[in-house]
């Protein structure tokens, strides 16, 4: 890694005092999460501290939680306990991110067997607070967002990268100005702040420079990037740059807000060979009634206006969305509106989460709340409808070659990988056989020989071209 800068230094020179801690975490939720914790973990080495990838060889514990809807937040609090069994024997033990955020004060109260709370803002200080750890009892550090700290963690980059790493986040921007009536997250992570291009470039640099392949470009608002530092959006601009870096070989476009897919971007997308031909949208509906009452910025003729001239330009990109169903208000009709939308543009991959009612959102204050039996059938209507949609794209794929990076290598010698067109965790997996040894991080070309709902299988072949 490249010099971290004063701000470090001046945290390393007090390396010789302290009491060297190995820290294991322990991250849930989404990727912008995945990459908090990288960030966390690259502070914290640079400090002196170490960090291990099983909590019984820590002597702290970090669960960095998630607080963007109810299943989210259960699933942080139940971690945290599990990982409570761990202080039988002399570990301490905190709790970071969104959930600590929103509510600092409650977990204090409730959860005593927690020693310290960290919000998404306070991760530079975590050298210091595992220094006085021993001695200052327990601690609350839920911070505001803070623009001179967004600047420390913006040019003094200090990203942690396990070794073997091929596939990752770049984080692009932090907070988001959209106010969405549904969502938290402007609360927790604040307003809209791109990175400078120049620090953004150099941490891929230094990714590829480590033996990164695959950029999964993220933000709250990936599209908006730049807007609020250079007057534009300068995405379009961003990527070409960085398909300019030597070892990147996939970069995945994530969180692309329908309104700011420029035609610049597009162009970009359609000319680069490292961009893949995937774009993940954020649409949550389709009924024009439920995208006011949601507070979008579109409408259903807007986005299809968008998806169209996407199609145009790039004839095969695959287009990853989402949708909230049970939205307050949200009627039948608009429900059969949402199952013709997803029937007509058959979306190569589809999410489709229930209506959280989060506190502290004007959704969750606003009247004709659905149930949450109906917001289940709403969804697995929904759902049951992509599945037909995703064996039929799958089907298409049979008999065609594509490249596939390595995930994993199975038990039994085979592998599990995945096209250009899935991203990491969340997308479909090809799984076929090979005659070649292979590592995790391998691109080859594979022929589809059988489909399924979501996954692929084929053999390696050579010298094929792919799609």
């Amino acid at each position: 890694m490249t010099d971290p800068g004063p701000f470090y230094e001046s945290v390393i020179k007090q390396e010789r005092n302290q009491h060297i801690m190995k820290v294991y975490f322990d991250t849930l939720g989404c990727m912008k999460n995945m990459d908090d914790a990288d960030m966390a973990r690259g502070i914290l080495e640079k400090s002196g501290h170490k960090t291990v990838e099983s909590p019984d060889d820590a002597d702290v514990i970090i669960v960095n939680t998630c607080g963007f809807i109810e299943p989210a937040k259960k699933e942080s609090i139940d971690e945290v306990f599990t990982m409570a069994e761990y202080r039988e024997q002399g570990k301490k033990l905190l709790v970071s991110g969104c959930l600590v955020q929103r509510y600092a004060m409650e977990l204090y109260d409730e959860m005593p067997e927690v020693d310290g709370f960290i919000g998404v803002n306070d991760y530079e200080r975590l050298p210091e607070l595992l220094d006085e750890m021993d001695h200052s009892g327990r601690f609350v550090k839920n911070s505001s967002y803070n623009p001179e700290s967004d600047a420390i963690l913006s040019e003094h980059e200090v990203r942690y990268v396990a070794e073997g790493t091929y596939s990752t986040t770049l984080r692009i921007s932090e907070g988001c100005s959209r106010n969405c009536a549904y969502c938290i997250i402007p609360k927790i992570r604040g307003p809209y702040r791109s990175k400078k291009e120049e620090s953004i470039i150099a941490e891929a640099e230094r990714l590829a420079d480590a033996g990164v392949k695959e950029l999964s470009i993220i933000a709250e608002d990936t599209g908006c990037y730049g807007i609020d530092l250079y007057g534009e959006p300068k995405l379009a601009d961003l990527l070409r740059k960085l398909c300019r870096i030597d070892g990147i070989e996939w970069i995945r476009l994530m969180y692309c807000y329908e309104d700011h897919i420029t035609d610049d971007l597009i162009k970009a997308i359609a000319e680069e060979d490292k961009i893949c031909k995937y774009i993940d949208i954020p649409l949550q509906h389709a009924s024009d009634a439920v995208l006011k009452r949601m507070r979008r910025k579109t409408t259903e003729d807007s986005i299809c206006e968008k998806l169209d001239k996407l199609r145009k330009n790039i004839p095969r990109i695959a287009i990853r969305t989402t949708f909230i169903t049970g939205f307050p208000g949200e009627t039948e009709d608009d429900i059969a509106e949402l199952e013709d939308f997803v029937d007509e543009q058959r979306f190569a991959r589809v999410g489709v989460f229930t209506y959280s009612a989060e506190e502290g959102t004007d959704a969750a204050e606003m009247p004709d709340q659905v149930p949450e039996d109906i917001k289940e059938e709403r969804r697995n209507l929904i759902m049951l409808r992509q599945l037909e949609i995703s064996n039929e794209h799958n089907q298409e794929m049979v008999g065609n070659v594509y490249d596939v990076i390595i995930d994993e290598i199975d038990d039994d010698g085979s592998f599990i990988g995945r096209t250009r067109y899935d991203a990491p965790d969340i997308d479909n997996s090809v799984l076929f056989v090979s005659d070649h040894e292979h590592a995790p991080g391998d691109i080859v070309k594979v022929l589809i020989e059988e489909a399924y709902d979501y996954d692929l299988q084929g053999r390696e072949v050579s010298d094929e071209p792919s799609k």
